[in-house]
């Protein structure tokens, strides 16, 4: 994509806000400790009508041994690699900084060709314009003071590196309908890196340390000749161990369950070994006893509660001793777990040796496919009608139940209206013996759907 905006600077100088300010939308974390934005994030942007992809950046430390700064500036690399302009970003409040003359070498050296724009943050008023004289020996020609918290001449600076982007004429906006999956679950069951191994390039950043990726981001790839989203979030924590509400962690889970409000399919990654591990605090080491601990299940039961489609992804399978047969007993001990949930499917992979990673998105698609079937309803009528006439539901308190009509109403997630006499009086298990029948008739394998019972007219 051309017309790429990317924020590059040192940790703490507001790169983040800047990035919300731009956007219009809190995506980025803000917050006061430094090394938050650690991933590069992406936001596309309209202003007036000319559009560019912004990118928000890890602050840049160029000297650092320490891991997580390496990492970082891997990431403000590769953005640089794909920018056509650059905001570099300098602290107007606290002064010239001697890594800010280590970014303006790197961006002289590796931006060759590229627009790079002096911006000034955190000068919030005209009267501390004249403090700022000191950044200009950096040696850029272009140049603005701003203020990403109040949006001092933000609008301005937008305006000056959007002049030469063409003006984009569309007479009305279409709505994305690309497949979204959303990469979900605990902290370091390997997200990150089975998005890398589909992506087949690191656009995240991935290490052995728990709580890597803090942000949702979104990644766009060709299945097959079409557009999919992949969403990378961060791992969910258990709800009674999050922070206060003013904490990273926190907007970071806020964010996860965003990502899943807005995805078609969440791809819940499960840690192979620690579901063996806790076979080892059960009395025998039998798969009769393994299960899917209460954190995995209240994720699944929101992803359900959300409507969205699930795939359970087993990763780490190459850490298992294991025979033929074990991946079959696994499935059917955790399927026999998850009862309520008897439609959901699983796959076994590894991210670490790319084992299984092509049936990822295969299923996925094929989920998505199902999220988003329509059934006719003639033959609705005539498969599930049939049904209830070889098993009509049982009468309450003398009164006849009569369901007469069923239709599809909508798609993503999949709902159904039931159109009864007595709509009410229908029981909880004969519900699941009709959905029962509907999966056994149309699928909708790893889908949760509605049922509505309304009264015939």
């Amino acid at each position: 994509m051309k017309n790429i905006v990317a924020i590059v600077g040192r940790p703490n100088v507001g790169k983040s806000t800047l990035f919300n300010r731009i956007i219009g939308k809190r995506i980025a974390i803000v917050h006061h400790k430094s090394g938050v934005t650690r991933d590069r994030n992406y936001a596309e942007v309209d202003w007036q009508g000319k559009k560019f992809l912004l990118v928000d950046t890890g602050g840049f430390v160029p000297e650092s041994d320490k891991l997580f700064d390496k990492h970082i500036q891997n990431q403000v690399k590769q953005a640089i690699n794909e920018a056509d302009i650059f905001l570099f970003l300098v602290d107007g409040k606290t002064g010239l900084h001697p890594l800010d003359s280590e970014i303006a070498k790197l961006l002289r050296k590796k931006a060759i060709g590229k627009e790079v724009i002096l911006v000034v943050n955190k000068i919030d008023s005209p009267s501390r314009d004249i403090n700022v004289t000191e950044f200009f020996k950096l040696g850029f020609d272009s140049h603005y003071l701003i203020s990403s918290i109040n949006g001092r001449n933000v609008a301005e600076l937008i305006d000056f590196f959007t002049r030469n982007i063409p003006q984009y004429k569309e007479s009305i906006e279409k709505p994305d309908s690309r497949p979204k999956f959303a990469i979900i679950g605990k902290p370091n069951t390997g997200k990150s890196s089975l998005l890398n191994a589909i992506l087949k390039e690191e656009r995240n950043i991935v290490t052995d340390i728990p709580g890597t990726t803090r942000d949702s981001i979104d990644s766009v790839l060709k299945y097959y000749g079409k557009e999919i989203v992949l969403i990378d979030t961060a791992g969910i924590k258990k709800k009674s161990k999050l922070p206060k509400t003013d904490s990273i962690d926190f907007y970071s889970i806020v964010r996860t369950y965003r990502a899943i409000e807005r995805c078609d399919v969440a791809l819940l990654v499960v840690d192979a070994s620690l579901l063996f591990k806790a076979l080892e605090k059960t009395p025998k080491l039998e798969l009769s006893n393994l299960k899917l601990d209460k954190q995995d299940i209240d994720i699944i039961n929101d992803v359900i509660t959300l409507g969205k489609g699930l795939l359970i992804i087993i990763n780490k399978w190459d850490l298992i001793e294991k025979d033929s047969n074990t991946s079959f007993l696994v499935e059917k001990k955790i399927k026999s777990h998850l009862q309520s949930f008897g439609f959901l499917k699983l796959i076994f992979v590894s991210a670490l040796t790319k084992q299984r990673i092509h049936k990822v998105l295969q299923e996925a698609n094929e989920i998505y496919k199902e999220y988003t079937k329509l059934i006719k309803t003639s033959l609705l009528n005539k498969e599930i009608l049939n049904e209830i006439k070889l098993n009509p539901p049982p009468s309450v308190r003398g009164r006849d139940i009569k369901i007469n009509y069923v239709t599809q109403i909508s798609t993503a997630p999949p709902s159904f209206v039931f159109f009864s006499n007595e709509p009410k009086l229908i029981m909880e298990n004969y519900k699941r013996f009709l959905e029962k029948k509907i999966r056994e008739h149309f699928g909708f394998s790893g889908v949760p759907f509605k049922m509505i019972f309304k009264k015939k007219n």
